[in-house]
């Protein structure tokens, strides 16, 4: 994974280069204290990932941001902060960021939370991979293969849903359906998916997403659960980043820990979605 730092302060840049590189988490292929400048270095080096202070006198992160996902929008963000005001920190998840790391810099929170940003850029370059191997197998047209792959899937599929306590849920059927629907279907389209689930159980496609919703819920807040009684619990590290993202399980973390009013929430075609590239890399 390549890594670009910019930070105002030298020191900080220091140590995060140090904390990349030395735990070999990636490779460190630019780095500066001048925001100005760090905007075109950043363009031409397009990094994978590029950590970047919020307040810098020159150019603060969210307009670097910004003028940077106007150019790449690919490119992933990581905010380091001081910054504890609410809004302000909303307003930097909004323009995209993928997590913050808090000054003072702690080793053991940079190293999970690159990791983490790791395995998410992973996990979505792979999904881009496998949809274009979908798409190749169905031109192939090669139905036996097809039908094997589906079986072994769904098993996938389930064991994933087990993992996150979901199988007793009502909305678990649907969402394994609509899953079966899309491996025969060789489809990655969830909403194409959803409506053609409920029309062939006849079912308002409303009332079916809002069973999935409450399940989808109950398996973001036992992932939640698991991250807040253990940070470094095996199956949390390992399962939390596959079908939600980052910013679900950090707000739900909050929830549970009585920080906020309101738990995270998940998006049901993103969970559909993450299931399948999960049973296709599994």
């Amino acid at each position: 994974m390549k890594y670009y730092i910019i930070d105002d302060s030298l020191s900080v840049v220091k140590v995060l280069n140090r904390i990349v590189e030395e735990q070999g988490i990636g490779e460190v292929i630019g780095v500066s204290t001048d925001p100005e400048a760090a905007v075109k270095e950043i363009i031409v080096e397009e990094p994978d990932i590029v950590l970047v202070d919020y307040l810098m006198p020159q150019k603060d992160g969210i307009s670097l941001i910004r003028q940077v996902r106007e150019v790449k929008p690919k490119i992933n963000f990581i905010m380091i902060s001081q910054v504890s005001d609410k809004e302000m920190v909303a307003g930097a998840y909004k323009e995209g960021i993928q997590f913050f790391i808090n000054k003072p810099i702690n080793l053991i929170e940079v190293i999970s939370v690159l990791k983490n940003v790791n395995d998410k850029v992973n996990l979505e370059n792979t999904l881009g991979g496998i949809r274009e191997m979908i798409q190749t197998r169905a031109n192939e047209q090669k139905p036996d293969v097809k039908a094997k792959d589906k079986e072994q899937r769904l098993k996938e599929i389930k064991y994933l849903l087990g993992i996150l306590g979901m199988l007793g849920e009502s909305g678990t059927g649907d969402i394994i359906g609509i899953c079966e629907e899309r491996l025969q279907s060789n489809s990655s389209n969830i909403k194409e998916g959803i409506s053609l689930y409920c029309s062939q159980k006849s079912e308002d496609p409303k009332m079916v997403k809002q069973r999935i919703r409450r399940a989808v819920k109950r398996g973001l807040t036992n992932i939640a659960g698991m991250g807040v009684e253990d940070y470094y619990n095996e199956i949390f590290q390992n399962y939390h980043y596959v079908v939600f993202d980052f910013e679900s399980i950090r707000v739900e973390m909050d929830y549970l820990r009585g920080k906020r009013k309101d738990g995270g929430k998940a998006s049901v075609d993103k969970f559909i979605e993450g299931l399948l590239v999960y049973s296709e890399v599994k």
